[in-house]
């Protein structure tokens, strides 16, 4: 199922693939570490960036909206939001 914040999601994404080839052609070419750590940095924050978007619009829109609409029993959306909140 897609949302509306997937779009922005992908673009998000595409920047941390972006980061992360760089980060490669980076090491080929012998960059500084640091340099190189401030790049995986970058890849880092994008992923997380992109992963708590993705994690809150579920809940947002997914688990919430079926709760509101009693589409699903409080212990089958808590049970969801259980099997989510491991990858905060």
């Amino acid at each position: 199922m897609e949302h509306e914040s997937h779009s922005g999601i992908i673009v998000r994404l595409k920047r941390a693939h972006g980061h992360l080839a760089s980060v490669i052609n980076m090491m080929q070419e012998g960059r500084p570490c640091v340099d190189l750590a401030q790049q995986l940095h970058a890849v880092e924050n994008a992923v997380a960036n992109a992963k708590r978007e993705l994690i809150h619009d579920h809940i947002e829109h997914c688990l919430g909206d079926k709760i509101e609409t009693s589409a699903v029993a409080p212990k089958t959306a808590l049970l969801e939001f259980r099997q989510l909140a491991k990858y905060f």
